[in-house]
């Protein structure tokens, strides 16, 4: 065919050259001769790369096709996955809100519990610190009972205790110093 094309290319030179140079107007029939050839080599171009052209756009159709197909399978599994996790969502919330409620229960009665610990605590303490406030008063109560005891003695005594007395005492006391006096020598 590129044989054909190149003879039909030369003799169409040849007589456009030869009807140029008689300086005739071209016939119609020229101009369909140079249509068909424009016509020959447009179809040999297009015959030589069209196929490549079609089966490479194929090729790029079919793998867009397969990979969109793909892609929708990929979302079609997300998305019932979405509806398979939002028809869930509901048992999940009410398991969440079980386990919560559980939990504050859980934790009320720790913290009652533990309250309970901390008042008996403080109770023990309190009482502890009344039973040694008690005692405490107890014993100043007693020292103080003593000192009073011993002012009254004291008072009683001085009232008592008058001159003739004193010098009675004294007296006394000296004839028993005397006395044991000569005991002391012999031991």
């Amino acid at each position: 065919m590129r044989r054909t094309l190149a003879v039909a290319a030369l003799l169409l030179t040849a007589a456009s050259a030869g009807m140029a140079a008689e300086g005739a107007e071209p016939s119609i029939w020229w101009k369909w001769a140079n249509f068909v050839l424009l016509a020959a080599a447009l179809g040999f171009l297009i015959g030589k790369n069209a196929p490549a052209f079609f089966r490479a756009r194929n090729e790029s159709i079919t793998r867009g096709i397969a990979t969109a197909a793909q892609r929708r399978e990929e979302a079609d599994e997300r998305l019932a996955e979405v509806e398979k996790r939002m028809a869930g969502l509901e048992s999940e919330i009410a398991a969440l809100r079980d386990a919560s409620r559980q939990e504050l229960e859980q934790e009320n009665a720790r913290m009652q519990a533990d309250t309970a610990r901390q008042l008996d605590k403080i109770r023990r303490q309190t009482e502890q610190e009344i039973s040694a406030a008690v005692k405490a008063a107890r014993m100043e109560l007693k020292v103080y009972s003593a000192d009073l005891a011993v002012n009254l003695a004291e008072r009683r005594l001085r009232a008592e205790l008058t001159g003739d007395f004193d010098r009675v005492l004294v007296n006394t006391y000296l004839v028993e110093l005397n006395r044991q006096k000569p005991s002391r020598e012999v031991q």
